[in-house]
């Protein structure tokens, strides 16, 4: 069975079928999803779909798009929603310079400070880092060897990978990885450890080869797995396995 380790079916994009899509899933191979927060007024959404189906999971916390908008009760918030025995992690929380959609100064302010809130409440945490490497490793080094989590939709360099991976994080590769052009991320697929690699979606977002353009969902994460497979040279059950055990190990299920 498929661990989809970071999903959105909140989404809108989902308001048609996501139900019947959800229905379907454990038919189409996918054993557990985790279901990630971008908002506070995301988490009703979540644990609705989390209470609704056994095997669907989240996380909660403030994505760095709606870092301009949050304030320090929102922290409250998520400690609250964090009780909830469904929600498994911290995310998904980080930086994103792409699009810059919140001041640079108040996404590091409140990705510290929902590491920091992680940390406290012993929870691993879901890294958004889009064009701010540097910055998103230079707050991960304040937090080195107390911290822990995985960083989603890897999009780093191999030597990246190596710091990473020395701080205890899994490393996540997604739809981009069976993209044509994909050489950065094979080159740190073939670099990173089986014992640490997840799958992800991201969907309804970053659908895979061969459906790229089209609205992504949990079943077509099986493209890469199959991408793995071929990086790795190992069979596509055999990263099955190891990849859904290696979330349910960092998720703590």
């Amino acid at each position: 069975m498929i661990f989809d380790s970071h999903a959105h079916y909140n989404d809108d994009r989902f308001n048609e079928d996501r139900f019947a899509l959800l229905d379907s899933m454990p038919d189409k191979n996918v054993g557990m999803i985790m279901n990630s927060c971008s908002d506070i007024c995301e988490i009703p959404d979540i644990i609705e779909l989390c209470k609704n189906y056994d095997f669907v999971y989240g996380s909660v916390g403030v994505h760095p798009h709606e870092a301009e908008h949050m304030k320090q009760s929102d922290i409250d918030e998520l400690i609250k929603w964090s009780k909830h025995d469904k929600i498994k992690a911290i995310g998904e929380i980080g930086l994103d310079y792409y699009y810059d959609n919140s001041p640079r100064d108040l996404q590091k302010k409140w990705f510290a400070n929902q590491i920091e809130l992680a940390i406290d409440l012993d929870m691993p945490i879901v890294i958004h880092d889009r064009d701010a490497h540097g910055d998103c490793m230079d707050i991960l080094r304040a937090y080195r060897g107390k911290v822990r989590g995985e960083f989603h939709c890897y999009s780093g360099s191999v030597e990246m990978a190596r710091e990473v991976l020395d701080m205890g994080m899994y490393i996540a590769f997604g739809g981009s990885l069976t993209f044509k052009n994909a050489h950065r991320p094979q080159e740190v697929a073939l670099y990173v450890p089986m014992d640490r690699m997840l799958v992800e979606t991201d969907c309804p977002y970053l659908t895979p080869v061969p459906y790229r353009g089209m609205r992504n969902d949990s079943s077509y994460i099986k493209y890469v797995i199959e991408a793995i497979s071929r990086i790795k040279n190992i069979p596509v059950q055999e990263v099955e396995d190891i990849t859904f055990n290696n979330a349910k190990r960092l998720f703590d299920i």
